[in-house]
């Protein structure tokens, strides 16, 4: 059983930052593929990035190249989420997921576990 917890979440004005982090119970964290994922008002829950167990591959979706950045340190059990030059479209329920395969996380196709999600607001 993992148990995840996000935070950073917030309100923040468009081209602003934000840094996510996602918390994970659990003496096995470093073996499992991170990711985070956002659902929109509306909208369907969409891949964000994947990271794998040690932190040597990562895939990010084509709306966020370039603009954020995941990194995970497994000493402290806990992965994050740079989000630099926001814009309101990245407005969401942040979630991250843990699975024990990298490719069914990223293409997601499944996800073991989840957090209970955190609110982005960007602002125009």
């Amino acid at each position: 059983q993992v148990q995840l917890v996000e935070s950073g979440g917030g309100l923040v004005q468009a081209g602003g930052s934000l840094r996510l982090s996602c918390a994970a119970s659990g003496r096995t964290f470093s073996i499992y593929a991170m990711g985070w994922f956002r659902q929109a008002p509306g909208k369907e829950r969409e891949f964000v990035v994947a990271i794998n167990w040690n932190g040597g591959t990562t895939d990010y979706a084509d709306s966020v190249k370039g603009r954020f950045t995941i990194s995970r340190d497994n000493a402290k059990n806990t992965v994050y989420l740079q989000m630099n030059s926001l814009k309101p479209e990245d407005t969401a329920i942040y979630y991250c997921a843990v699975d024990l395969d990298y490719v069914k996380l990223r293409d997601g196709v499944r996800a073991q576990y989840w957090g209970q999600g955190t609110q982005v607001t960007v602002s125009s």
